[in-house]
């Protein structure tokens, strides 16, 4: 078995825990800190808090709150040079998958000095990064324990950075960060997780035995749990769960990989700026069910996780119980499920599905089936 297994070498799940942060980051030999999150980070009151904790231990620290969703590059840039302006020797992330992915670049390029573009690919980074502590405030993306960071381009497109110098010291897992999140946050967030451990299970070219233990359990904890926080979300336990849930995703999809999902959702993201949980929960069902052919076996075996207890009459049974209770969740969540609904066209979908099959390549090579252009445009037709 030829297997390469990276992961974050340390994660701190605790809630409350964001006030052990001033001591991480000495242990990490830093003293000046930039946070990087988004406005409305900032609006919850959380970099404050962050802030605040970080000044009772004394560690100079400023506050770079000018991510976006879908991190345009320009953007990332300004984090940079903000951080090489104070002179900062540690960064932490605090925010969804678009805080933690520019924080990610911001540690890496604040010291090496190499452009981001030369970094785009897999690779391609050089050098090593300052002291990097990502604090998600979603149960999603699992960006707190990947190596990818993934921006846009000032034409719209998405670009990824895969470097292993990109993942962090120290992924903290607070729950009290989650609480008060608003239903179609945390349902499109959830979903994101779920299609991530589905999909990192059923990668034609990965997939491997540490990937499926660890996409296994997540999709216990999110399918078990969303229920509960969507009905209470004050539940701190379930809160707890779920975020543990997706940070086990992220460390599946990071090693195994996604597939045609992600990449059916990427263009989604770039062109209307749906964000990116949305857009997988949009396409997931169509997608899931046009690779049954390939994927019928894992779908069953996944469906026996998410629905412990429950019999079925043979595979084809699960598999289809699998992708219903997806688009139940779906349907539950608040959020809109049509692409019409999000003001996407017609006759967008001939663009969408030609940067699938183009420029997406990488993504589609792990999709259990082969899929053309003429497939894509069915699926997003099938969602219009």
């Amino acid at each position: 078995m030829d297997l390469n297994f990276l992961s974050c070498p340390r994660i701190i799940c605790n809630a409350g825990s964001l006030t052990q942060i001033g001591e991480l980051v000495r242990e990490l030999g830093g003293s000046r800190v930039m946070l990087v999150t988004d406005p409305g980070i900032v609006a919850c009151g959380f970099a404050e808090r962050a802030s605040s904790v970080l000044n009772a231990a004394g560690i100079a620290n400023q506050t770079f709150d000018n991510v976006a969703a879908d991190p345009p590059m320009s953007v990332v840039s300004e984090a940079i040079e903000r951080a090489r302006s104070f002179k900062a020797d540690a960064i932490i992330g605090l925010g969804g998958g678009s805080s933690l992915d520019t924080a990610k670049l911001v540690a890496l390029a604040a010291v090496s000095g190499q452009s981001i573009d030369s970094m785009i690919g897999i690779g391609k980074a050089i050098g090593k990064r300052l002291p990097l502590i990502q604090i998600p405030t979603t149960a999603g993306t699992g960006s707190e324990v990947t190596w990818v960071s993934v921006l846009t381009s000032a034409k719209q497109e998405k670009l990824a950075v895969y470097a292993p110098q990109l993942l962090p010291d120290i992924a903290l897992l607070d729950a009290e960060l989650t609480l008060g999140m608003p239903r179609k946050i945390t349902a499109a967030t959830a979903l994101d997780a779920m299609v991530h451990a589905i999909e990192a299970a059923t990668s034609r070219t990965r997939k491997n035995l540490i990937s499926d233990a660890l996409a296994d359990k997540a999709l216990a904890l999110l399918g078990q749990n969303l229920p509960r926080v969507l009905e209470v979300p004050s539940d701190l336990a379930a809160r707890e769960a779920m975020l543990l849930g997706a940070t086990l995703a992220g460390m599946a999809f990071i090693n195994a990989s996604v597939g045609s999902i992600h990449a059916l959702s990427y263009p989604l993201g770039s062109h209307f700026h749906v964000p990116h949980g949305h857009g997988n929960a949009l396409v997931a069902s169509p997608v899931m069910r046009f690779n049954l052919a390939a994927a019928e076996a894992e779908y069953a075996r996944l469906a026996r996780v998410f629905m412990p207890g429950k019999t079925f009459a043979n595979n084809l049974a699960a598999a289809d119980a699998l992708i219903s209770a997806m688009e139940a969740m779906f349907a539950s969540s608040g959020l809109e499920t049509r692409l019409s609904q999000l003001g996407i066209p017609v006759d967008a979908i001939p663009t969408m599905a030609r940067e699938v099959t183009s420029g997406l390549t990488r993504l589609l090579a792990n999709n259990p089936c082969d899929m053309s252009y003429e497939d894509v445009v069915t699926l997003y037709e099938q969602v219009l």
